[in-house]
């Protein structure tokens, strides 16, 4: 019996160092949305449909499709290259099709350390538009690159548009990601926070709408409308500083976890090639497959993404990067 209360107290504890997240998750109707987070959700939209409707599939070995969508986002960045402000193309050294992260540079009053957002912008194969995987990641990177350009921040800011997420270069030396965060690495970047936008646009009120990997189904709630904060172990601290200062302005609820990396979906994204390069780092995630049943599918199309609720998570990002931006 001794024995049993000591695991049982021992698993409570782990459960709560895991999943006790500071703040509280917003509940009850949305408030009506700002102007801004207006403003947002149509810029979200035309950047979502521009990738998912008008070029659809985005792959190195798919014709000129990752070139086209290439060119749209670096013209996009290209817009807010101006002053301190720099925009470079990285070639994806050992891939086909010369495949390159785009990487915009805002640099700070002070020289570092560096708040890096990053997101994904090819699709798996198997002829899916990838309007939220990872379309929606991707306009997100796009829009707080325009929000966060016109001032200059204490600390530098980059936001990195990445190639080959999708296999078969995941976990690969081809995986656009894992050069950039060696290339941090290499080149001694200290880096204050890395945030993965990954799949962020497929939100459901529906009960059983939010499905998980075992243990965490008892831990969560079962409908779909939260945005969460997904880290290693490691990167606790980040998660719960960034939740908590999203949660002090956002206006969609949220939920976090600092969670073993063996747990399904847990370093599913770019997020782990700066776990593996010894950053923290932090996924922002409608959780993809536990929720979006258009994942990895043909029907992942621009209308089954819910704008005004992604919007609500950009404004409130925005704000996160701002404060730790602050240097304080």
């Amino acid at each position: 019996m001794v024995a049993l209360a000591v695991l049982a107290a021992l698993t409570g504890t782990t459960v709560y160092y895991c999943t006790a997240m500071p703040g509280e998750s917003l509940s009850g109707a949305l408030p009506a949305l700002t102007a801004a987070e207006s403003s947002v959700a149509q810029e979200l939209r035309r950047h979502v449909t521009q990738l998912a409707t008008k070029i659809g599939e985005r792959r190195a070995t798919e014709g000129d499709s990752l070139r086209r969508a290439e060119s749209y986002l670096q013209g996009e960045l290209a817009k807010l290259a101006a002053g301190s402000a720099k925009l470079r193309r990285e070639p994806v050294e050992g891939a086909p099709g010369d495949p390159a992260n785009l990487v915009l540079d805002l640099a700070g009053k002070q020289a570092g350390p560096l708040i890096l957002l990053g997101a994904h912008y090819d699709t798996a194969p198997g002829g899916t538009p990838g309007a939220n995987d990872n379309g929606s990641g991707t306009a997100a990177a796009l829009v707080l690159a325009r929000l966060l350009a016109p001032t200059q921040h204490e600390l530098p800011i980059r936001i990195v548009l990445f190639a080959n997420e999708e296999m078969p270069y995941f976990r690969t030396a081809a995986m656009g990601s894992l050069q950039h965060a060696q290339g941090c690495r290499a080149n001694g970047a200290a880096l204050r926070a890395m945030f993965s936008l990954e799949t962020m646009g497929y939100f459901s009120d529906a009960p059983g709408s939010q499905k998980y990997p075992a243990p965490l189904d008892r831990l969560y709630p079962d409908r779909g409308n939260f945005i969460a904060f997904v880290g290693n172990l490691g990167s606790r601290g980040l998660v719960r500083d960034s939740i908590e200062r999203f949660r002090r302005h956002a206006s969609v609820p949220s939920e976090g976890g600092a969670l073993p990396s063996v747990l399904p979906g847990v370093g599913w994204s770019d997020h782990w090639a700066f776990w593996e390069n010894g950053y923290d780092a932090v996924m922002v995630t409608d959780t993809a497959l536990f929720r979006d049943p258009t994942y990895h599918r043909s029907s992942d199309i621009a209308s089954n993404l819910d704008f005004e609720r992604l919007a609500r998570v950009v404004v409130g990002l925005q704000r996160v990067v701002e404060e730790l931006a602050a240097a304080r």
